[in-house]
């Protein structure tokens, strides 16, 4: 078994290897970043949606993140002394963002155990890519970890991230050992009408960070009956850049014309459509909204829906609600689905 210090170390260069990175690539004429940079452009060549700019924005949160004192903060309220045989732990990963299954490799390797991991098709470059980082500052990784395309055959465990349809294949096929299964989640934000112009603009940051296709993205709005959104509208104009993104556009005018076609009642500003809608989940480009006549009452309804929740954004008044534009900005200790990760494999 590893020395937990040693993988701690290598994690922590790598912090160090990416906030050096992110903080000179732009001045970097010796080609010091010359192998990063190809695999940046490489994951974009593969998928359409990992820009340069949405790859070096998550670059950029786990090199803030991957600090000695972030790493040993987080690991210090688990008991990770007890020595144990490394059990494999299958992850499944999802493909939406990039690095999205980055926490679930982390916390499999510094929880002692070793990593067997398929990859999404949509995302095959950027990890193995950081993986052979690791383990040239700690050679011994090379052992515990391995990327499969294939279906896992000898593992203890499994995190599996997916869609609502593709979790009951995940329940079927590995219901019979120790899991966590993540379904379809979203985030939402709650306005009283009172917001700021700074905290409307950081809220754009939540809807349109990643082209909305993150889990923690905001992809609905609950407003109180009556609430204006012609402000709403003027402060995230600064966005509309994003309609230049020919996928997006795309998504946007497919969307608005089937909400043309089928008559619904929408508001429009030329690269963003809200339409009022129950659903938590809405579709690229789009953005639903319900009204609320009480925050007690709405407080009850997101108490009830909170399994499809993944965080709410507001401002004081809810006890576990994220700031305005940090929803993409999770900490070490904000797990998927609430449920923490690091304990579940701590106790296989």
């Amino acid at each position: 078994m590893m020395a937990h210090e040693s993988i701690l170390e290598a994690f922590v260069n790598l912090g160090i290897y990416l906030k050096d990175f992110c903080e000179n690539h732009k001045t970097d004429e010796s080609g010091t970043y010359a192998d990063i940079e190809h695999i940046i452009l490489k994951a974009g060549q593969q998928n359409g949606w990992f820009t340069r700019e949405n790859v070096l924005f998550s670059l950029e949160q786990w090199s803030r993140e991957l600090t000695h004192q972030n790493l040993t903060e987080w690991l210090s309220r688990y008991n990770l002394e007890e020595e144990q045989e490394p059990k494999t732990i299958g992850i499944v990963m999802a493909g939406n963002i990039p690095l999205v299954g980055f926490h679930d490799f982390l916390c499999v390797l510094l929880s002692g155990n070793n990593v067997l991991a398929k990859l999404s098709s949509n995302d095959t470059v950027l990890l193995p890519f950081f993986a052979e980082y690791l383990i040239k500052q700690e050679p011994g990784l090379n052992h515990c970890m391995k990327f499969t395309e294939g279906t896992f055959e000898t593992y203890d465990a499994v995190i599996a991230t997916g869609s609502n349809n593709t979790s009951r294949y995940f329940e079927y096929y590995f219901g019979k050992k120790p899991n966590i299964i993540r379904k379809n989640r979203n985030a939402v934000a709650v306005l009283t009408g009172k917001e700021t112009k700074e905290q409307l603009q950081r809220l754009g940051e939540d809807v349109f960070k990643y082209y909305g296709l993150g889990c923690r993205n905001v992809s609905k709005l609950y407003v109180p009956e009556g609430y204006d959104f012609d402000e709403f509208f003027k402060v995230i104009f600064n966005f509309q850049e994003i309609i230049h993104q020919h996928k997006y556009a795309n998504n946007y005018d497919y969307n608005k014309a089937v909400y043309l076609m089928s008559e619904f009642k929408i508001l429009d500003n030329g690269f963003l459509v809200l339409k009022e809608d129950k659903s938590l989940s809405s579709p690229i480009a789009s953005l639903f909204y319900e009204y609320y006549d009480s925050i007690p009452k709405l407080k009850e309804q997101l108490e009830l829906q909170k399994d499809d929740i993944q965080c709410v954004v507001s401002k004081g008044l809810l006890s576990n609600e994220v700031d305005f534009g940090e929803t993409q900005k999770p900490k070490l200790n904000d797990y998927a689905d609430g449920v923490d990760t690091l304990e579940f494999l701590l106790q296989l």
